[in-house]
């Protein structure tokens, strides 16, 4: 039968306050003892340098009282055939030998002196523990502000949280203002870089649109000769491509700003509404899409949560192969509501699933005028919304991407 092996926790897989627990209860307690053997010795020493002056005396007033006090105009010298009276009920043999009483004293009292010591010692060295650990919690409380800022921050998608630790200015008031300091400094690049980005591809759409329509207008009046109509077929697809680029600019600038205010609103219809848009896209690609749509009421913002599910039913369409298939489905779990897409198409390795959510990024077998944005934006909108994507590789390949949102408690439209 084999036995479970009692593995006690290795030091270094404490948490910090445990350590400085450990540390402080280990200093105390050997400093403890050098102390408790140092007054050991000490006592020992002292009691040795007063054996001299006790020992000598209490054999004299011994010997003293054996022989009787002397008589007048005797010698005080004992008579050689005198023997010392004996004293009723006592022996010789039970006379105490000083030296010996002295020896029994000094072991009696230093060892009461080394119990007592022992028991003060672990007494106080289960107080310095107990002290060292609240000291340490205390200590240590704004630090655990700190990781637990940081984790907010790194979950979410706003930079508008600071710490503002108050308290003695040590190491830990320091750090606190230092990372308050670079949420400041980080927040203004970003929010400078959105601002950039959401003024630019606002900026060019209307020089967009100017050519679009200076295309389009001859070509429909038909005054744009046979040889010239290919290549301002292609001017205008080129606009076009432009513009999806643009747009998708102006959502991810979108959801990367400030988080938005939520409103009732339900997945199950974003998926409808994405199934409608790609459906003659699908068609034409030759990709059959099934879809299965339940209520799944969130709270978010409405165009957004549309666009989750318009990029990701998008992105399988167009990372698909022909003659292949793609499926949407929503719902809700205990306390997310859910958007998943599933896809066939090209192998991909676990290792590939991280790039694929990176701006501008497509994959191997890219099919249609995609810009690169689809799940980038899909990522940046569903964390704005604090919710959580997955995307798993699929057995023969093919991806299945899933979007979960808090839950909406009440029904959509009440």
């Amino acid at each position: 039968m084999n036995r479970a092996r009692l593995r006690l926790p290795s030091p270094q897989r404490l948490p910090l306050r445990g350590r400085l627990t450990l540390v402080t209860t280990a200093v105390f307690a050997v400093l403890g003892c050098g102390l408790l053997l140092l007054n050991w010795l000490s006592s020992r020493q002292l009691l040795e340098a007063y054996r001299d002056l006790v020992v000598p005396a209490a054999t004299t007033d011994t010997a003293m009282t054996e022989a009787g006090p002397p008589m007048p105009g005797s010698s005080a010298a004992p008579a050689e055939d005198a023997e010392p009276p004996e004293t009723p009920g006592s022996t010789a043999a039970e006379a105490v030998d000083p030296a010996q009483a002295f020896s029994d004293f000094q072991d009696s009292v230093l060892g009461g002196l080394l119990l007592r010591s022992l028991l003060m010692l672990v007494a106080f060295t289960v107080l310095a523990a107990a002290l060292a650990w609240w000291a340490g919690r205390r200590s240590l409380r704004r630090l655990s502000q700190v990781t637990a800022a940081a984790q907010r921050i790194s979950t979410g998608n706003t930079l508008d949280e600071r710490l503002g630790l108050t308290g003695p200015h040590d190491e830990v008031r320091e750090l606190g203002d230092t990372f308050d300091a670079m949420l400041d400094r980080l927040d203004h690049s970003f929010t400078a870089q959105r601002r950039f980005t959401a003024h630019a591809s606002h900026e060019l759409r209307t020089p967009l649109t100017l050519q679009r329509t200076a295309l389009e207008i001859p070509l429909a009046q038909g005054r744009v000769p046979t040889d010239l109509k290919p290549a301002v077929q292609r001017a205008l697809d080129a606009n076009a491509r432009t513009e999806q680029l643009i747009a998708a600019l102006l959502t991810l600038a979108r959801g990367e700003a400030e988080a938005p205010v939520p409103q009732p609103a339900d997945l199950a219809d974003a998926a409808r509404d994405a199934l409608a848009d790609l459906a003659d896209e699908a068609r034409t690609a030759g990709i059959r899409i099934a879809g299965t749509p339940e209520p799944a009421p969130v709270a978010g913002d409405p165009a957004l949560l549309r666009q989750i599910a318009l990029n990701l039913l998008s992105n399988a369409v167009r990372h698909n192969h022909r003659d292949g298939t793609a499926s949407v489905a929503t719902g809700t779990t205990d306390a997310a509501a859910y958007i998943e897409v599933a896809n066939t198409g090209p192998v991909l390795t676990p290792d590939e699933i991280p790039s694929l959510f990176e701006a501008f990024h497509r994959g191997q077998e890219h099919r249609g005028n995609g810009s690169g944005l689809g799940l980038a934006v899909v990522r940046t909108i569903t964390v704005t919304h604090r919710g959580r994507v997955t995307a798993v590789p699929r057995n023969g390949g093919g991806l299945t991407v899933r979007v979960e949102l808090p839950r909406h408690s009440r029904k959509v439209g009440a």
